[in-house]
């Protein structure tokens, strides 16, 4: 088994509304972002890659390349799945934290938890989900954006 660590934030902005692990969350709100600026499915992939020693998200997925402007996250944590796969890994955990001030986790907490699991192919007991606040401190604080930390363990297929 293995662990990685993910982490992503994006600020606030006029591009994309606020997603979280597929599920949009805030139309009020929108993000600066190449792909969706789902902060919570970049964290689950950075952590995944990161678990298997493949590097980080803009390795696989550059902001440079057009090819990610505005594709679901979701489609990119499925696609780190696959690249585990071919170096003989598998998803088995992942603990999710969102950090924002504004933008309200808990009533979309199920939803987010089903579509990460399905984009992971496990289990739904082993996706976990949860929200914090900065208390106002710094950029979160003064919500100018959002960001996100996620642990994945991972073992050999």
């Amino acid at each position: 088994m293995r662990v990685g660590f993910g982490f992503d934030a994006h600020r606030f902005g006029n591009q994309w509304p606020v997603r979280l692990g597929g599920v949009l969350v805030d139309e009020s709100r929108m993000v600066e972002a190449t792909s969706d600026g789902d902060v919570a499915c970049h964290a689950v992939v950075d952590a995944l890659l990161g678990a298997a020693g493949l590097g980080d998200l803009g390795s696989y997925y550059p902001s440079s390349d057009p090819q990610w402007q505005g594709i679901s996250s979701l489609e990119l944590v499925k696609d780190a799945v696959q690249k585990l796969a071919e170096v003989g890994w598998v998803p088995k955990q992942v603990d999710l934290t969102v950090v924002a001030q504004s933008v309200q986790v808990a009533p979309h907490r199920d939803a987010i938890r089903y579509g990460l699991a399905g984009a992971l192919d496990i289990e739904l007991a082993d996706v976990s989900v949860k929200a914090t606040t900065t208390d106002f401190m710094g950029s979160i604080g003064r919500d100018e954006g959002l960001a996100a930390m996620a642990v994945a363990v991972i073992a050999a297929s």
